[in-house]
């Protein structure tokens, strides 16, 4: 049996040890007809965004960059968390193809999967209506990637994770309670004490409401068990036993305010996708756990592809040849693709004049770039989505 856990190491990766065969064939064939350090230009676009959204936002930019340190090339990017739609360069690497050829698996690895991660996030925050959202979902994937998975959801816009790595990248964890403290105890109002009692009082006290009654009678519970300490309560009913999840939250917050609980918060979780938290967020949910819409998402669908050989525009069919410069207009979210080195274009909308979209991020090997605080990306990720909102491009076709 191996004595691992059929992981891959930093190294491997960085090694380009985790490529697609025809990849290291290619080299092959490249080097032995004097063609391997041919310069070249390569593109990475979204060809497709899961589901048909109209948006994603991008992620794994950073571990790009890491993994590209030291080659000698040049490193152009739309930085973390830029709102993106399908066909939108985001990437654009020139050099020789020996020095990164090899390594596109892992790029679109990093980039399809966090991507993917951060899109859903930001969808479910948006459709909270400002109302916090947590990820609960890290163990919906291999525990290896599970810091990765949970700094893509923060890119895309959620207000926490619940993982205790978090605290690594500048962020508390986030928790309640889970069904096994209660079933140990066999009686809910001592569970709901003893966690009151024993954790530090920096631990909002949200009870857990569904183990053993329905949810109104166990929030009821929790109230005349910890009364005005009590900060919230988690409703974490599965699907199979749910019914109309709105109408049990209208009914808990009713008995609630009557029993002078005005002020506790409901707290929903369970297999919740974006829909479900917009129409629970609309019942009176105060705040949202979810886990394997964001978690487990689908990955965008990026592609890679040569657009340009020894200064020569040559591309597949179907892919525009040539180098090109991408432009935006924060005011309107709006992008415009144009061939290296054009004058920046006029956004089509406003007439405003653009800003250049990618940012050079590695010159001749050497990172120029300095990565922002997640908190950071996270922000200018929220930036663009509330006003695509305001603009009514939000869930609208884009």
């Amino acid at each position: 049996m191996p004595d691992r856990f059929n992981v891959v190491g930093e190294e491997e990766i960085r090694r380009g040890m985790v490529v697609d065969v025809y990849f290291l064939r290619t080299m092959e064939v490249l080097r032995a007809r004097g063609l391997a350090d041919s310069r070249v230009v390569m593109e990475v676009a979204a060809r497709s965004i899961p589901n048909g959204w109209p948006w994603g936002v991008l992620a794994g930019v950073e571990e790009v960059v890491r993994l590209l340190e030291g080659r000698e090339l040049d490193l152009y990017s739309l930085p973390d968390g830029s709102v993106i739609r399908k066909d939108l360069p985001v990437m654009r690497i020139e050099g020789s193809y020996s020095e990164f050829g090899a390594l596109e698996t892992s790029i679109l690895g990093f980039l399809c999967s966090m991507s993917g991660v951060a899109t859903a996030a930001a969808r479910v925050k948006m459709a909270a209506g400002g109302k916090p959202v947590v990820n609960f979902g890290i163990r919906r994937n291999h525990p290896a990637i599970s810091l990765a998975i949970e700094k893509a959801s923060l890119i895309g816009g959620v207000d926490g994770s619940s993982g205790i790595l978090l605290e690594e990248i500048g962020f508390k964890p986030i928790g309640t309670m889970p069904h096994s403290l209660i079933v140990i105890f066999g009686d809910q109002r001592e569970a709901w004490r003893a966690f009151d009692e024993v954790l530090p009082e920096e631990v909002p006290r949200i009870a857990l409401v569904d183990t053993f009654s329905d949810e109104k009678s166990e929030s009821v519970m929790a109230l005349e068990a910890l009364g005005s300490r009590l900060y919230g309560v988690r409703l974490d009913t599965p699907r199979s036993r749910r019914g109309s999840m709105e109408e049990i939250v209208r009914e808990v917050r009713w008995e609630l305010d009557l029993r002078g609980g005005k002020d506790v918060k409901i707290f929903v979780s369970g297999g919740l996708d974006d829909e479900q938290v917009r129409r629970l967020a609309e019942a009176g949910a105060d705040a949202f756990g979810v886990g394997t819409f964001i978690c487990g998402a689908r990955p965008v669908d990026f592609g890679a592809d040569v657009v340009e050989v020894g200064g020569e525009p040559r591309a597949k069919r179907g892919i525009r040849s040539g180098a090109k410069d991408v432009y935006v207009c924060d005011a309107d979210v709006e992008y415009a693709v144009v061939p290296a080195g054009s004058r920046p274009p006029e956004c089509p909308k406003c007439g405003g004049r653009m800003r250049p979209a990618m940012i050079k991020m590695i010159e001749g090997g050497k990172v120029i770039y300095e990565q922002p605080e997640v908190s950071d990306i996270r922000s200018f990720t929220l930036a663009q989505l509330r006003r695509m909102e305001e603009l009514g491009l939000l869930w609208g076709p884009g």
